[in-house]
């Protein structure tokens, strides 16, 4: 058993929060821009996103073209899988949560106030739920995307569908990325 000198030890100062405080300023980075400018900038980045969410769900088959139930879950999975995916990457590409939180909050503002009817489907939190649980396990994330848009379509296991959850997954989340890049805010 080793015996350990005083020298081991160190005591905390009169104010420990902040000589830490002060430790943590002099090791991070300054910021890109000002708080101001990054708040705007998500703030840019949430519209910049809903414009192309809502854009897509334009595109898409509309109700009136729909013949074939599949089809209409599929273009409401869709949406719901592109909402989650604008969601998971704000947070990936926010410097911070509260910027990631602006520009949450400015996505669902601005499809609310073009399309209040597109936010109401697009925001189901049971199938949410099932992809953060695909999400969250870290590991061939799109794969994952794709295998639980299959499902949420009631296509499980069918490879078309899983491709096309997967297709949808990465092109969405590289438009936030690329989008953030842009903005400043990676």
């Amino acid at each position: 058993m080793a015996l350990y000198s005083d020298n081991d030890i160190k005591i905390a100062g009169d104010k420990p929060s902040v000589d830490v405080k002060k430790n943590r300023e002099s090791t991070v980075p300054a910021p890109k821009v000002t708080n101001a400018q990054a708040t705007k900038n998500a703030k840019e980045l949430g519209r910049i996103i809903a414009e192309k969410f809502i854009k897509d769900a334009r595109d898409a088959k509309t109700s009136e073209d729909i013949s074939d139930l599949s089809d209409f879950e599929m273009i409401i999975q869709r949406r719901l899988l592109l909402s989650f995916t604008a969601t998971v990457g704000f947070e990936e590409y926010c410097t911070d949560d509260t910027l990631a939180g602006i520009a949450q909050k400015s996505f669902i503002d601005t499809v609310k106030k073009t399309d209040n009817e597109l936010y109401k489907s697009s925001s189901d939190t049971g199938a949410f739920s099932f992809y953060y649980v695909a999400y969250r396990r870290g590991s061939e994330i799109d794969r994952r995307m794709g295998q639980t848009f299959a499902m949420l379509c009631a296509h499980d296991g069918d490879p078309v569908y899983q491709e096309l959850g997967e297709a949808l997954y990465c092109w969405f989340m590289s438009a936030v990325k690329k989008s953030a890049i842009e903005l400043n805010l990676i």
